[in-house]
């Protein structure tokens, strides 16, 4: 990960990529910004905080550029802000995490009496998996040089406004919505998480500004390594992941009824790839030797109008939801009185 993407042209003028050695870290001043700030579900929360305790981001594009991974730490008054901003072409969720929690416990273990690390090593083997399926390295084709040189600012240039808020989801809750999203559909077959995630997309589509004819999707970020033929080994570093779709029209995902609907959707998503969903991350189990995190925040990269990350809740169980919407949206959405009955304070 201490790399940066090379890019070099053939004959056929595509550039290929490989890494070259480089590596960033950000130590910046430290901050009058208290823990609390970042704890507190019931208030929003701004692009300034993202962009300035995670100001690394890293696009694909700017990988020729800059380093795959950067890591930025800030002093705040009453404890300590790590960012950490990796390329999505080096590593997706499963890698990123597998890495954060070696990490974690590799600085909490130092000292005298350190134990063994119980972190499997990453394994960065290609050849032997991509053998006869993809020529090394890696080629792409862009009509000229200006598409390496794109860039990317903390809200992405959108004009709309954006917010953000973090909604959590208690056990009991989670399991109140998979009994009501099975009931409808007379099956037990939807698992909690796809149950969820069918009851975001409804709420948000029921606060959007959108005709009932009018046809929303939901994108799920879905993991690959267990269904590749050969499997990847679950401690493979790299990006396993795809995305995949469910489409209705917004009059009838408004409806009551079409929670158990939506949900056994994505449930027919998920089962036929084996998804490696956030809340199976271990986030609030990075103690870097000085307790648990406090909070979990993702950065600013690829942020815009419904765009939603999933993370554990601290108790467990439970769910915590990182959604980023239009500011009428999101207002819309926290004084809907259905919704927020759900959300755990």
């Amino acid at each position: 990960m201490g790399a940066q993407i090379s890019s070099t042209s053939d004959h056929s003028k595509r550039p290929s990529f490989s890494q070259a050695n480089t590596f960033s870290t950000k130590t910046p001043p430290p901050s009058s910004e208290r823990l609390k700030n970042f704890d507190s579900a019931s208030n929003t929360f701004p692009f300034l905080y993202t962009r300035h305790f995670l100001s690394l981001s890293r696009s694909f594009c700017q990988g020729v550029s800059k380093s795959l991974l950067a890591v930025q730490v800030t002093e705040l008054v009453d404890g300590f802000f790590i960012g950490c901003s990796l390329n999505h072409s080096a590593a997706d969720g499963t890698s990123f995490w597998h890495f954060f929690n070696t990490w974690s416990e590799i600085s909490r273990s130092m000292g005298f009496g350190a134990k063994p690390i119980s972190q499997i090593p990453p394994n960065f083997e290609r050849h032997s998996f991509f053998n006869g399926i993809l020529e090394l390295p890696v080629k792409f084709s862009f009509p000229d040089d200006t598409e390496l040189n794109i860039q990317s600012s903390g809200d992405n240039g959108n004009s709309i406004q954006l917010k953000q808020r973090v909604f959590r989801f208690s056990k009991e809750k989670i399991a109140e919505l998979k009994a009501k999203a099975n009931s409808q559909m007379g099956t037990s077959k939807i698992s909690s998480f796809q149950a969820l995630l069918a009851h975001i997309w409804q709420c948000v589509t029921r606060n959007r500004p959108v005709d009932d004819e009018d046809v929303v999707k939901y994108n799920v970020i879905v993991g690959t390594r267990s269904r590749l033929q050969p499997p990847l080994p679950p401690q493979y570093f790299g990006s396993a992941a795809l995305i995949r779709s469910v489409k209705a029209t917004a009059g009838e995902l408004k409806k009551p009824e079409a929670l158990g609907w939506a949900a056994w959707e994505i449930h027919k998503l998920t089962h036929i790839l084996t998804t490696g969903s956030s809340p199976r991350f271990d986030v609030y189990g990075n103690d870097f030797g000085w307790g648990r995190p406090v909070a979990v925040r993702s950065g600013g990269a690829n942020k815009s109008d419904g765009k939603i990350t999933v993370f554990e809740g601290a108790e467990e169980g439970s769910i915590q939801f990182e959604v980023c919407l239009s500011a009428k949206t999101l207002q819309a959405l926290g004084e809907d009185v259905d919704f927020m009955a759900t959300i755990s304070t």
